[in-house]
């Protein structure tokens, strides 16, 4: 065979590896342009708080920070007993922050003054029986007087597992009956799910207050309801 024969040969075969791949891109295009349907949709259960957190501070001003934080600590100790008198266990308080600073007062005359030294703790309180809330924020506030802060008072849900189980059920019932009203009106039917994504979670407690005086004059925590939350997307494939 000459050399003339083999280049024919050659660009015979080539043509025919082209015509070959062109033959088969329209079945790889279709793999990869099937059709789907992807739904967002949200499950919602409202839920009645059955502990509450509270945020306060005990703060103190002095001529010295030594006795700034001596006088704070002696109020966060009144503070702390009166919470474990009240069946408040020592590992649901919480110190969030001690801090000491000077402290200044600016005036027109004189410019800025030393007043004395702040130093303030900060505490976190989880109480786990909702309804002794009220009675509880009376007591600390007493036990702590003038150097206490009472910064927060909100409700929340202890353990929310099953509501999220029940929002996340409700998330799926309506992303499926969203995506079956959407394939009825495009005259498809839905195939196998392609994936399901849950894009949050429920808040641990919702930021509100909920702090109120009775006739009585004592404190009252109104605890509300609260919403769990689970929203998701949902992929199907469309048959």
């Amino acid at each position: 065979m000459n050399t003339t024969l083999i280049k024919r040969a050659t660009v015979v075969a080539t043509a025919l590896s082209l015509i070959g791949a062109i033959a088969l891109a329209p079945a790889s295009m279709a793999a990869t342009t099937s059709r789907y349907i992807t739904i967002s949709a949200d499950g919602t259960v409202k839920v009645a708080p059955d502990a509450v957190r509270i945020n306060a501070t005990s703060t103190t001003v002095a001529a010295t920070t030594k006795e700034a934080l001596s006088a704070t600590a002696s109020t966060s100790a009144a503070v702390r007993a009166v919470m474990l008198a009240n069946a408040i266990a020592a590992k649901d308080i919480a110190s969030q922050s001690i801090t000491v600073y000077p402290e200044y007062n600016y005036t027109q005359d004189k410019g800025q003054v030393l007043v004395g030294y702040r130093a303030s703790q900060s505490f976190v309180i989880t109480i786990r029986k909702a309804s002794t809330a009220g009675v509880i924020v009376d007591s600390i506030v007493t036990a702590g007087g003038d150097n206490f802060q009472l910064n927060g008072v909100t409700p929340f849900v202890l353990d929310s597992t099953k509501s999220i189980i029940t929002a996340r059920t409700l998330a799926v019932k309506n992303a499926k009956a969203k995506a079956s009203s959407y394939a009825s009106l495009l005259g498809v039917k839905l195939g196998k799910v392609n994936y399901l994504i849950e894009n949050s979670a429920p808040a641990p407690y919702p930021p509100m207050m909920g702090v109120a005086k009775d006739s009585a004059g004592a404190t009252q925590v109104d605890l509300g309801l609260q919403d769990v939350t689970v929203s998701i997307a949902v992929q199907w494939a469309l048959i």
